[in-house]
């Protein structure tokens, strides 16, 4: 077996890999978490840099999901809220949370349109930075300080980490085309950083909910139901939106595969910590379903191929 066979046999392997991993040496990985904001950072930054303005396009398919993630967030928590405030939340960051800067990848790796993915990565993730600030203002996520100080406290560690990775590409683009040829050529190592962080994430809330008294223990295993449903939920509404625009693949991973990292990062910074359950727990669905699809994606692929070595007509 060569390394492209050694590495293609690995990747369906590569997310459950690292969820043991954070789940096994959480203790250790717990002190990394200042990798988090880098990681999440370079990864906008790689899948911007693919972007060309001029071959940009936004479709239908594009509103329709970025749409129905605000939508399904802000309609989660207002209703979930009267209940509990905690589940709300964990509800609503699962489905506020932008599409993966990894979902082109996977989505390539699928069979998917990468040009899909790519805007609605872009458009999913310039919203949040928009308008995810005010809402949690509105809601009083920050700790309660006044509207404006929460905003600006908000808006001032979310804005310049996904909209400057975009700045920062276009300019690249511009005055170091070499570079940005080069980054976005390496789209595959997004799936690598992806699964650098997730290890990270996984790790980060582990200890936190050990630490956590018994007497929640309910409350979690709630969260990580509710994470569960709504992965589930967000992979067939995108799979059969998607297949009324032509791509099933595109549409299930923009709306299904979430940028859990950043999620995680907003739950403990600005919501009831507890509330990262949810997104930790979704991270263990979502690459579940990812990694069962591409095992029998590369498995059909496998036996295409084979059926064309035995059987030479069927190339023609």
């Amino acid at each position: 077996m060569n390394r492209a066979d050694f590495r293609r046999r690995l990747k369906p392997w590569m997310l459950p890999i690292a969820m043991v991993l954070g789940l096994i040496f959480h203790s250790v990985i717990d002190r990394l978490q200042w990798m988090v904001t880098p990681l999440i950072f370079t990864m906008l930054l790689i899948t911007f840099c693919r972007i060309d303005p001029r071959q940009f396009r936004l479709s239908r398919l594009t509103f329709y999901i970025v749409g129905i993630q605000l939508g399904l967030g802000a309609g989660l928590y207002l209703a979930i809220a009267p209940w509990s405030v905690e589940l709300a939340q964990g509800a609503m960051i699962c489905a506020l949370c932008p599409t993966a800067t990894a979902a082109p990848v996977i989505t390539a790796m699928l069979g998917g349109s990468i040009a899909t993915l790519v805007a609605i990565s872009l458009l999913s993730n310039t919203s949040v930075a928009l308008l995810v600030p005010p809402f949690f203002a509105l809601i009083g996520a920050g700790g309660g300080e006044p509207f404006m100080a929460e905003f600006m406290s908000i808006a001032g560690r979310l804005m310049p980490m996904i909209l400057g990775a975009l700045l920062i590409a276009l300019l690249m683009m511009r005055y170091a085309p070499r570079v940005h040829r080069g980054l976005a050529g390496r789209q595959a190592l997004s799936f690598y950083l992806w699964a650098t962080l997730l290890v990270i994430v996984v790790g980060q809330t582990v200890s936190f909910a050990l630490r956590e008294p018994p007497a929640r223990i309910p409350e979690m295993v709630a969260l990580a139901l509710i994470a569960g449903a709504i992965c589930v939920t967000q992979f067939v509404v995108g799979r059969r939106l998607g297949r009324r625009f032509g791509d099933p693949v595109a549409g299930a991973q923009g709306l299904m595969q979430k940028n859990t990292g950043l999620a995680i990062w907003l739950a403990l910074a600005y919501l009831d910590p507890i509330s990262s359950i949810a997104p930790a727990a979704y991270i263990a669905w979502q690459n579940t379903i990812n990694s069962v699809q591409i095992y029998l994606h590369e498995r059909r692929g496998d036996t295409i191929s084979g059926r064309m070595r035995t059987n030479p007509a069927a190339k023609r």
